[in-house]
């Protein structure tokens, strides 16, 4: 069966895209998209940080699938990703305790041409108006979080889970017990909206449900 690859190191999608029963492999994105220099909407520059790092890969490995994915967190007009350190992790806490936020993720599945598929397939790639361009999304879910005092937020960081995470908490682990309530796709603040990737994977023809293809 036809193998896609996930272009991210983040366990969380792998579990995630397990739950689809696609078979793929995992080849990180060299790209930082701390490195980008994005502009537009937080959906808009999501979305282009998730196209970049899928690029990155595609044009690496011609005629495969690539799935690539970026997750923010916004509020206000802030948008906040993965925290420098633990005084930017109780930075960020600080500005979502008590409040309202919006989790946007990126999603794009792309692939690059190659010779087989003809000289007119070669005018797909990475081009506007393209087949490409049409397999990516951009989900949002609201997320409330609860009032948490400075004591609550700092024994959160202590644990250590905010640190690689966009927003600085996971909805996924200690950090369950922070959100009072969510709107929208849960998998999606995890990392990966489920249903949406599902629909840009049968867009491409690639079949879910094949079985425990880790």
């Amino acid at each position: 069966m036809e193998s896609i690859i996930l272009a991210s190191a983040s366990p969380r999608r792998r579990e995630l895209l397990d739950r689809l029963g696609v078979f793929f492999e995992v080849i990180p994105s060299p790209i930082d998209e701390k490195s980008l220099q994005l502009s537009g909407s937080p959906g808009e520059q999501v979305q282009a940080s998730a196209l970049a790092k899928g690029k990155a890969v595609a044009q690496l490995y011609p005629g495969r699938w690539v799935l690539s994915a970026d997750t923010v967190v916004c509020i206000g007009r802030e948008i906040l990703g993965k925290p420098e350190d633990a005084e930017d992790a109780f930075r960020m806490l600080q500005m979502l305790q008590g409040q309202c936020h919006q989790v946007l993720t990126g999603v794009c599945l792309l692939r690059q041409p190659t010779e087989a598929d003809g000289p007119e397939a070669g005018q797909i790639a990475f081009a506007a108006k393209t087949a490409i361009q049409k397999f990516k999304v951009c989900e949002e879910t609201k997320v409330w979080m609860a009032p948490l005092s400075d004591a609550a937020i700092a024994a959160y960081v202590a644990t250590g889970e905010p640190m690689d995470k966009a927003g600085a908490y996971a909805i996924q682990g200690f950090g369950s017990s922070l959100i009072q309530r969510i709107h929208g796709c849960y998998f999606n603040v995890v990392g990966l909206p489920l249903y949406q990737t599902s629909l840009l994977l049968q867009r491409a023809g690639l079949p879910l449900w094949q079985g425990d293809c880790r």
